[in-house]
Parts: structure tokens; sequence; C-alpha cells
């Protein structure tokens, strides 16, 4: 009796098991099995029907909703009033069987999504003041010690302080691959610590992590706020009224009450209003499985129609981080490794950004152990200097060089200003008084920049650049990736203004962009994608569709999916009105009962889910 009773206490095993016993029922009934006085499918109409038409009933009087309902309740008690039991029980339990299958198919599609919620950590290992011990991870602080054990997940963002490992980011990338992590590098909450252990600083905490801030994304995911589903609300609601009128004229036509209710049965919009929903939900669905979080489904149906894409470079085009691509010598007794190391070495107690991408292209290039220099000095705005085994290094700039009195060759200024038009910076190197080369960095390339913006031009999409960097750097990178249009040095105003020329010419604009500067045109396109993971909050909140994954190389398939969900739709419409108008005309001339109206309405809903739930597993081609 316990275990009967938590039973019904869940709604979803509640449903299935009623309907198993309104099946039963059915049978029973249709075979006219045990001679029964009482119709056996009376089950069926208490079980699934009566909870139809109680919300058809609180519908109309909590908010005058006429819908699919009211016309279901409606056809189920005309068919008791005449007698038509069976019709009623089946009519009950199809339509219970349709919102099922409906709800499974949403449920489906949301999931995984949801799993980004059942991932979030409910503890931490703190270290504080050398000890180590478990506390719930809302009370871990910024800059707090965290250590990870192989298999833990990661409770907050930070960076690892010690300590090695590979992280499984798939919940948020859609990789397969764990990635190599080590000192310096950003982990994030959700993600899973593979192998051995490390210690990470704590750097974003509660809501402000990773996990959470895509948790807030997928919370504002939702189908109803696609315009299109809004017009098929409004359809069905006039559907139910033109369906009573039809039902009555019919009645009053042919004097058969029977045709009137096989109308009732088959008008019900289920399918239509089906159409819309479960497309779109299928499409997000999708999405999420390649770490795109669509915010809501209107972004689908506007990105269906876009035109054009304009990018920023960096962080969307570029990884957003320098990197060295080479290093130039100019003194006999220093070869590029030479240099590289004493420069390396040199910065290796630098916090800038360029001091710290020569250390990490060493340490991966070469993989020797640096030496820590005798005696280190930053100059702000400059560069640094050090002393190695009695050898003063100077890097920085020409001016740092300048002030200690240090002249550049002719030769190396030239060669250093041809990477400079391509949007490279230069830290020059001096060794005991005398400049002896320069190491060249620069944003690298996305490797499949090239690739994505050939697959859109594929897809009759243009792809345009709009980055704040100077002209030459700005060609030099869309030269790379094959961008014809390019808008170089552009503030967010410009960006702003030039995505709203392209839409008074009635050109369907999506942005994609990652900063803070890229939000007033993340907002202003039809379409803003945003950066999901190095991108600003800011930036994110502005767009409608988030790549979690940081890879733009899932834009082509978003775009494909979005015309595969908006066709899917069109379909689904098409479809549903054809089988709707057609059952009508068999019912009016009596070709069909209550019992195959319900059947033939009943199998368009099915059908219409199904083809929508297709979209789950859809594929883009190479």
């Amino acid at each position: 009796m316990n275990r009967l009773l938590e039973l019904l206490k869940n709604e979803d095993k509640r449903i299935i098991l009623f309907l198993i016993v309104s099946a039963i029922s059915l049978l029973i009934s249709f075979l006219y099995i045990g001679n029964l006085k009482v119709d056996p499918a009376w089950v069926a109409i208490i079980l699934c029907g009566v909870p139809i038409i109680k919300g058809a009933i609180e519908g109309l009087i909590t908010e005058f909703d006429i819908k699919a309902d009211v016309l279901v309740a409606i056809a189920l008690i005309a068919a008791v009033l005449i007698g038509e039991i069976f019709a009623a029980g089946e009519v009950a339990f199809i339509m219970t069987l349709g919102a099922l299958l409906e709800e499974r198919t949403v449920a489906k599609a949301r999931a995984g999504i949801e799993k980004l919620i059942h991932l979030t950590p409910t503890v931490a290992r703190v270290v504080r003041n050398a000890v180590e011990s478990m506390m719930p991870a809302e009370q871990v602080k910024v800059d707090d010690i965290l250590r990870v054990l192989a298999g833990e997940t990661i409770a907050v963002d930070g960076v690892i302080v010690s300590g090695q490992t590979s992280i499984n980011q798939s919940v948020m990338t859609g990789e397969s691959l764990p990635v190599d992590k080590g000192i310096g590098d950003d982990v994030f909450s959700g993600t899973v610590n593979q192998f051995g252990t490390f210690d990470m600083k704590a750097t974003k905490v509660g809501e402000d992590s990773s996990l959470q801030r895509m948790i807030r994304l997928v919370e504002s995911a939702d189908a109803s706020k696609a315009k299109i589903v809004g017009i098929m609300d409004k359809w069905a609601t006039w559907i139910v009224v033109i369906a009573l009128i039809s039902a009555v004229g019919t009645w009053l036509v042919t004097g058969e009450i029977i045709r009137a209710v096989t109308i009732l049965v088959v008008f019900c919009p289920c399918a239509l209003v089906l159409a819309t929903p479960t497309a779109i939900m299928a499409g997000i669905g999708n999405a999420t499985k390649y770490g795109i979080l669509v915010r809501e489904g209107d972004a689908l149906e506007r990105l269906a129609k876009v035109t054009k894409i304009t990018f920023d470079k960096t962080g969307t085009l570029t990884y957003g981080k320098p990197s060295v691509i080479s290093v130039e010598s100019f003194h006999a007794d220093y070869d590029s490794e030479k240099l590289l190391t004493l420069t390396a070495s040199a910065e290796l107690r630098s916090e800038h950004p360029l001091g710290k991408a020569i250390t990490s292209h060493y340490k991966t290039t070469l993989k020797m152990t640096l030496e820590e220099p005798q005696s280190f000095t930053m100059f702000a705005g400059r560069g640094v200097k050090a002393v190695m085994n009695g050898d003063t290094v100077l890097a920085g700039n020409v001016e740092l060089l300048a002030e200690n009195f240090i002249e550049v060759s002719e030769d190396m200024l030239n060669k250093a200003d041809r990477y400079k038009n391509d949007g490279a910076t230069i830290i020059y190197v001096a060794i005991n008084s005398s400049a002896v080369g320069f190491i060249v960095l620069s944003d690298t390339l996305r490797e499949d920049s090239m690739e994505i913006v050939s697959k859109l031009k594929a897809l009759n999409v243009e792809s345009i650049l709009l980055t704040g960097d100077n002209q030459q750097a700005a060609n030099h990178i869309a030269r790379h990736v094959g961008i014809i249009n390019v808008h170089s040095g552009c503030l967010p105003e410009n960006k702003l203004y030039i995505i709203e020329q392209y839409q008074n010419k009635n050109e369907l604009v999506c942005m994609v962009g990652d900063g803070i500067n890229d939000a007033p045109a993340l907002k202003k396109a039809h379409v803003g994608v945003a950066m999901g993971g190095i991108g600003s909050d800011i930036a994110i909140d502005a767009a409608d569709i988030a790549l979690v994954s940081d890879e733009i190389k899932f834009i082509p398939h978003l775009l494909r999916l979005s015309q595969k969900t908006m066709n899917t739709i069109k379909w689904n419409i098409a479809f549903s009105m054809l089988l709707n108008f057609a059952a009508i005309l068999l019912a009016m001339t009596g070709i069909l009962n209550p019992i195959l109206g319900a059947l033939v309405h009943n199998l368009g809903s099915v059908a219409v889910i199904i083809n929508s739930a297709i979209l789950l597993k859809f594929k883009s081609r190479s």
C-alpha cells in the first residue's frame, strides 16, 4: 500500500499508471470481455478525462484561457451525453498519451541544459593556515586555496597554484578529450579533475562562477518567447471558436449530433499548438550538445534569416592571448634559442602578460628549467631588467633601450616594423648594453577561423570584421581568414552604428563578440552571439546566444540548426492544418465517427512530436 501511495505522489509515474489501466479498460470494452454491466471505458474517462476537464475549467475561470483543453473537454462531455462511452474514453486516453509524449520530448530536449544545474558541487576542500577541511561550496571566498583530488568536481573558478592534471571540461565545452592543466592555468566550476591532486586559488565564487553563470543563462531559455509561438497560441483560440460554430452548424443542418461531436474531437488544435514549441525546444536541446546556450527560442527564429555575420577580432577570431610567433637574433654570439632562454629568465618574475607569454613559450618549446635571475627590476610601461650569471638583460620596448643609451640598428628596426604592420608586438632585447635582437608576440588566430568563414560563405552568409585594431593589423587578419569586408579602428559606438547601417538596408546581421566593448553591438544586432567562457558578463547578458565552449567552429552548425528548426516548424504547421481540415470534411460527411476522429487527430499530434524530436539528433554536414 505504501509503495502504491508513493507511486501516486509522483506525477509522471501516476500518469503512466493511469494510462496502463486505461488502456486495459479500453481493450476490455472494445472486445466485450466479461459481459460487464458498466462499460469499462468509464475507467479511462475517470482517470484520463477528468483531469482534462478539470484543467479546462480552471483555465477558463482563472485566466479565461480558451485553448485545446476546452475543446477536448466539450468533446468528452458531448460523447458521454450521446452514449459514446468508448469514444469518450479513447479521446481521453489518447489526449493524455499525447501530452505525456510532448512532456517527454521537451524534457529530453532540455536534459542537456538542466544537467548543468545538477552538477553544482555542494562541498569544497579548503586549505586555510595549512589545515585542510571540507566546507559547503557557498562558503568559499575569493583567494581561498582549494585542494582538488582525482575524480572530484571543481567547486569554484580559480587558477592552479601547484600541481598538474587533466580536466574533463565536456560539461562546459562539449569536448570529449580532457585538457592538460598546470600552474597558472584557469579551471572552472563543474568540471572534473581526472588525474592527480592540485591546489588552486579561488577567483570567482558563488553566483559569479562559470557554472552558476551558465545556469542563469539556462534558466532564461524559454521556448514560449519565440514570436511564432505567440501566433500559434492566437490561432488556437480562434480555432476553438470556429470548431464550436462548425459543430453546432453541422448538427443543425444534418440533425446528427454524433457528427458535431466528431468535429469537436478532430478540430482540437493540439498538433498545431505543439508544432512550434516542441521544435524550438528540440533545437535548443541539440545546441547544448555543442556547447551552445540559446537564451530564448526567438533567437533561433531570427538566426535562420541572417544574411551577414559581424565578428569582433580579439577573443573571437583570435584567442585573445599573446603568444610568441618569432625570435629574431641580430648578434652572432646569441642564436635565437639562447636569446629566448635569457629573455625568458629575465621575465620569470614578471607579472606582465607579455612576459608570462615569453616564459610560457620557452617552457612549451624548449621544456627546460629556467634559471632564476640574481636581480630583477620592472619598469612600468617599459619592460624589465635582470642579471643572470653576470649578464645584464634588458627586455622591453625601444624606449627602454633608448633610456639606457642603447642604439638599435636600422636593420632591426626595419624588420620589426614589418611585424608591427601585421599587428604584432615587439620586445627588444639588449645584453650587456648591446641590442642583440627581438621577440615577436601576437594574438594567435584560431586554427578554424578560415574554415568557419568558408562554411558561412557556402551558406550564403557574408562574414564581416569589426575591430578596434589599426587598418594594417585588421587587414592582415582578414586576409588570413578570407574576410573581404573590414571595418578597423572601431569604438563601441562605431560597431553599433555599422550594424545599424546594414539593418537600414534590410540586411539581417548577427554579431559575434566577447568583450564589454561588444555589448552595444550584440544588443543592437538581429542576433547577438557571445563567447560564454572568456567573454565578459556584460557581453553575455547583452547576447541572445552564448558559446559556452568559446568555439566559433560551431557557428555554422548553429546556423544550419536554426534553418532546420524553422523548416521543421513550417512542416509541422502545414501537416497539422492539412490533417485538421481533411478530418473536419470527413466528419461533416459522416465518414469519421468520434472513435476514428480521435485516432486521426491524435496520430497527427504524435507525428508532429516525433518530427520535432528528430532535431535532437540533427548533425551538420562537414
